[in-house]
């Protein structure tokens, strides 16, 4: 059974970067699906970040996609988010989930995700 788990710092100050890792387990990274990072905010509520699929290629959101990026480690069957020049605004719940992607146009769910974790940022 796939598990994901977040792991990374909890508290980051602004200005620095936000770093995170998602280890998978049960599956692997490079085979099938997308990864995505998703976070949660009380006042934005559940915001897509990013994905990067099996075969490495990445997207992002517009909101985010200048001080995001999404990398891997296939080795260790994880993938990473950073997020450059951080704001107490981007105190959240970051969480890591699988996505299915059944064609390039048609995304199917995010069966499968990581806990989450909690990040703050403040001086």
């Amino acid at each position: 059974q796939v598990q994901l788990q977040e792991s990374g710092p909890g508290l980051v100050k602004p200005s620095q970067t936000l770093s995170l890792t998602c280890t998978v387990s049960g599956g692997s990274i490079t085979t099938n699906y997308a990864w995505s990072w998703i976070r949660q905010t009380p006042g934005k509520g559940l915001e897509w970040m990013g994905v990067i699929g099996y075969d490495g290629s990445t997207r992002y959101s517009p909101s985010l996609k200048s001080r995001t990026s999404i990398s891997r480690d296939t080795s260790k069957n994880q993938f990473s988010l950073q997020l450059r020049s951080v704001t107490p605004e981007d105190t959240a719940v970051y969480y890591c989930s699988r996505w299915e992607r059944v064609s390039p146009t048609w995304w199917g769910f995010m069966d499968y995700w990581g806990k989450g974790t909690l990040v703050t940022v403040s001086s």
